[in-house]
């Protein structure tokens, strides 16, 4: 795996708006935009190595330059529930961009890999000797960076 810098910080939560308001007094997060029932596929998503079907709402803002995503579970297996069921809610992972996901992952065990809605290409990997449960390595397609700009323009106000 290439060295990258991270453009993203996320939490696994069982309650969206409770999370949002500890890292907005914490970290200074203006606004939430919300994305509820977001939905991965078995068509485009897989979870240790088989077909994934599950569900999450997922909650975005930013503290300074850096994304802050909030993920709640719904339905399904995923390394978000994996995550709540072994640790309870918490930091879960940090995302770094790169232009090529497959060569980013390179030889590193993946956990969870997947398309989003949007066209987003990602991958979970493990570094647990690190400290951090999960390292997400993600492709940002122009649709998805039109939204990401969106969620920060919103902190400008």
């Amino acid at each position: 795996m290439h060295a990258q810098t991270p453009v993203q910080i996320a939490w696994v939560t069982e309650d969206l708006a409770a999370t949002e308001e500890a890292l907005t007094t914490l970290l200074g997060a203006k606004k939430w935009i919300r994305v509820p029932d977001v939905h991965f596929g078995p068509d485009s998503c897989t979870y240790r190595g088989r077909p994934a079907d599950f569900v999450a709402h997922i909650s975005f803002s930013y503290a300074g330059d850096t994304q802050l995503e909030l993920i709640a579970p719904v339905t399904g297996e995923s390394v978000y529930t994996e995550f709540l069921d072994r640790a309870g809610p918490g930091l879960h992972h940090i995302c770094v961009e790169v232009d090529d996901v497959d060569e980013a992952v390179g030889a590193a065990e993946v956990l969870q890999r997947g398309v989003m809605p949007g066209g987003m290409e990602f991958a979970y990997v493990t570094v647990e000797a690190a400290g951090v449960p999960y390292i997400e390595i993600a492709h940002i397609p122009p649709e998805i960076r039109a939204f990401f700009d969106y969620v920060k323009q919103e902190q400008q106000q």
